[in-house]
């Protein structure tokens, strides 16, 4: 990068360090920012939550790759999010905890809370793993003489320091900080690309059946299956109600008009980020169609589409959408460790920065040596996720439900889940018999084995 990219980037953070800057005074503003965040900074926290460098590089490589036709990925959060809202943004709300976690204690048993605990600080585990390999694939073109496993920790030793003052409250003020630059650097790629195609536009590189004009066609497609999106749809709407870093910042709202709006606007937010990204990749290849690595059409854009300057923020901001998510769901995992392991809730903010700390050195740990292909290891972490549907749903909207039937919709969500990626894999496409049949499976055991079983309270 140029002297003004570098005064870019500098600039960036020097605002996040500021922003970022406030300590904690007590656990509760650590782990839950004290429970008064606002419309704005709850919108901006959410967006930024979910626009992450992980799903960034795998849609905008799907973008590279196929065209506008990936832009039925970003319906993916659009569809999943507006469940959220519907189903669960009021409730969280109300439940009101520490830990997404609890429900599962308070409502069925302390053995299944924790059990549920165990089971999303290990998803959790993957998606950092996945965010900090995402992380040092992002700046590996601009540090190519760096080692990998140096760049990954040096990344992740610089989003530790930023989160460790404030935990919750530090993430916070820097996703607005983030937001803020996100929604100026992005359209302005797509603008650029769309300036620069050549006059054939997107036809003259993608074949008519990959621009979204015969969808039916399009269900088997081989460079996108539209059976694998519809996959993705469902199982995201049956995850993200469980997602800890989302409840940790339901948790955060000041009341639970706050918070159902909150998620209300933040579907619509994420869905329209991640579909610009897309496209502007797409227009990318219309003008650069030899990309070795369409994972990094992202930075690749940044660095030959935007002006100097522009190009050191539009790094910036990369960096911190990855700084923001995976801070956030590190408090998220200190919150647990709090919450759902018998530490007291109003504990020492040392020890949850020393939680913090040990986070990151798994996150680092699996970034390296276990993750390969980003958006596959990121779908396969929800197998436990996807597990707690029933039992988080019923918990909140079906009095009949029993400990029994959660366990059991547990335990077979999880079996099932595991089985298909194990006996169908990845090649066979084990995304759809998982969501497809394991979901309906998952509630038709849970309902059964309650119906059967009279106590709905362990």
């Amino acid at each position: 990068m140029s002297g003004a990219d570098s005064t870019g980037f500098a600039v960036v953070l020097i605002v996040l360090v500021w922003a970022s800057a406030r300590r904690a005074r007590s656990a509760r503003e650590f782990l839950v920012a004290d429970r008064s965040l606002g419309l704005f900074p709850l919108v901006a926290t959410l967006v930024m939550t979910e626009f992450n460098t992980s799903t960034l590089l795998a849609f905008s490589a799907a973008g590279y790759r196929v065209g506008p036709m990936a832009l039925a990925l970003p319906l993916v959060f659009l569809t999943g999010l507006a469940f959220y809202t519907v189903t669960v943004a009021r409730s969280w709300k109300r439940f009101d905890r520490l830990s997404v976690a609890q429900l599962f204690a308070d409502r069925y048993s302390p053995a299944l809370g924790r059990f549920a605990a165990v089971m999303l600080v290990a998803a959790m585990t993957g998606f950092c793993a996945t965010y900090v390999k995402s992380l040092a694939l992002l700046f590996q073109p601009l540090l190519p003489q760096m080692p990998m496993p140096l760049l990954a920790a040096a990344l992740t030793c610089i989003v530790l320091l930023s989160v460790l003052p404030g935990g919750l409250i530090s993430i916070v003020r820097s996703d607005i900080v983030s937001f803020l630059a996100t929604i100026v650097i992005l359209p302005m790629l797509l603008a650029v690309g769309i300036s620069m195609s050549s006059s054939g536009g997107l036809a003259a590189v993608f074949p008519p059946d990959q621009l979204m004009v015969q969808p039916i066609d399009q269900w088997s497609h081989p460079a996108q299956p539209f059976w694998f999106v519809t996959s993705l749809v469902v199982l995201t709407c049956f995850t993200y109600i469980a997602a800890p870093w989302y409840g940790q910042k339901i948790f955060a709202a000041k009341d639970e008009r706050t918070a159902f709006a909150a998620v209300a606007w933040s579907a619509v937010l994420v869905a329209v980020l991640y579909g610009v990204t897309v496209l502007a990749a797409a227009y990318y290849r219309a003008v650069a169609p030899a990309l070795d690595d369409a994972q990094l059409v992202v930075p690749s854009m940044m660095l030959h589409w935007l002006p100097s300057g522009m190009r050191g923020i539009g790094m910036a901001v990369l960096f911190l959408a990855a700084l923001t998510t995976l801070g956030g769901v590190w408090t998220a995992m200190a919150a647990m460790v709090a919450a759902d392991f018998g530490w007291s809730a109003a504990g020492s903010i040392g020890m949850q920065r020393v939680v913090l700390v040990g986070f990151a050195v798994l996150s680092w740990l699996g970034g390296i040596f276990l993750v390969d292909d980003i958006l596959s290891r990121l779908i396969l972490a929800n197998v436990p996720v996807a597990a707690l549907s029933f039992a988080l749903l019923a918990g909140f909207h079906w009095k009949r439900a029993t400990t029994a039937g959660a366990w059991a919709s547990v335990v077979v969500g999880v079996a099932w889940g595991a089985g298909c990626f194990v006996f169908v894999g990845e090649a066979g496409g084990y995304t759809w018999p998982w969501a497809m049949y394991g979901i309906p499976l998952i509630f038709i055991t849970g309902t059964a084995v309650s119906l059967i079983t009279t106590r709905p309270h362990a």
